[in-house]
């Protein structure tokens, strides 16, 4: 299983990062997002609501039962174990990370789970993926630039990277051209004010917009 959404993420190449969307309005936000093509959406942890394990998990557990064989879902700001364990319990095949930490890595192994921590520096993405790290990813990539990424990549070819943080469908080639495997992308394509007002065909059109640039 860990290896076929290990290829789905490279056939595929954007995730989508769906944050601060609540119950209400995450299956009709997913929809859109598949109506766009997107295939696979990250449901990140929000460290500073108390209530996240809980509401997380049934977030994601929602998208993975109600689009099942359509959306892969997983989850986002992974950052201790017992996140991991919330998330694998509702249905995540992948853990995404904003920081390298070794104990979540070898959790997502154990689960046999794709582990996506985040790096800013080589001597950070080397340690990833010599603790277990399927993808890394590195972030803010908007910050970065492409031209540090293309840097990055050249002498750490053996790992394969994500980009992730100010992605635009009109720079996503740019990026796509450094040698990463794929993009995350979240407040570019995940707008709360259109979610709320119920413009769904909006995530839609911005979602074939990056589909179309892979």
């Amino acid at each position: 299983m860990k290896q076929q959404i290990i290829e789905l993420i490279k056939q595929e190449k954007v995730i989508g990062i769906v944050r601060g969307v609540d119950a209400e309005h995450i299956i009709p936000t997913a929809e859109a997002l598949y109506k766009g093509g997107i295939r696979m959406i990250e449901i990140t942890f929000d460290q500073r609501n108390p209530e996240h394990l809980t509401e997380t998990q049934k977030l994601i557990q929602m998208v993975s039962e109600q689009l099942e064989g359509k959306i892969c879902v997983g989850a986002g700001t992974v950052m201790n174990i017992a996140q991991c364990e919330a998330a694998f319990k509702a249905g995540a095949k992948y853990f995404i990370s904003p920081n390298v930490n070794a104990e979540v890595i070898k959790k997502a192994n154990e689960l046999d789970v794709v582990s996506i921590p985040g790096a800013l520096s080589p001597s950070e993405a080397a340690y990833a993926y010599d603790q277990g790290a399927d993808f890394v990813k590195l972030f803010p990539a908007g910050d970065l630039g492409s031209a540090y990424i293309k840097s990055l990549c050249a002498p750490l070819n053996h790992i394969p990277f994500l980009a992730v943080g100010g992605i635009s469908p009109e720079n996503m080639k740019e990026f796509m051209s450094t040698g990463i495997y794929g993009v995350g992308v979240g407040g570019k394509l995940i707008d709360k004010k259109v979610i709320y007002s119920g413009e769904y065909d909006k995530i839609t059109k911005v979602a074939q917009e990056y589909v179309e640039v892979k």
